[in-house]
């Protein structure tokens, strides 16, 4: 079966702006797991500790470090030491920029 695809409209070299394109490219590396996707959904309701979100994950506590430390990484999450734990909550600037990189696709 053939698909019917609309035309694609020519686009002018200024149209080609490919300056963000490593960095869209990271940051869906970084939401690429379900799980990590399912971490900024519940950050995104409530600031939590890894204790809390262990409790919310059907993973390990490792397991789930090992996945906030990818979103860290990223600029999507940031972690803040309270006492022996600590606690995570979206960074609103990485969130902004990925929603301005994808918008712009």
């Amino acid at each position: 079966m053939k698909v019917a695809c609309a035309p694609a409209r020519a686009l002018a070299d200024d149209d080609l702006d490919t300056s963000g394109d490593e960095e869209i490219a990271s940051l869906a590396k970084a939401l690429a797991h379900p799980i990590r996707v399912q971490i900024v959904r519940i950050l995104a309701r409530t600031e939590g500790c890894v204790n809390e979100l262990v409790e919310q994950l059907p993973l390990a506590q490792s397991t789930v470090s090992q996945h906030l430390k990818v979103l860290k990484d990223a600029g999507l999450v940031r972690g803040t030491v309270e006492g022996p734990r600590t606690c995570y909550c979206i960074d609103p600037s990485g969130l902004r920029r990925l929603r301005v990189l994808v918008a712009g696709l």
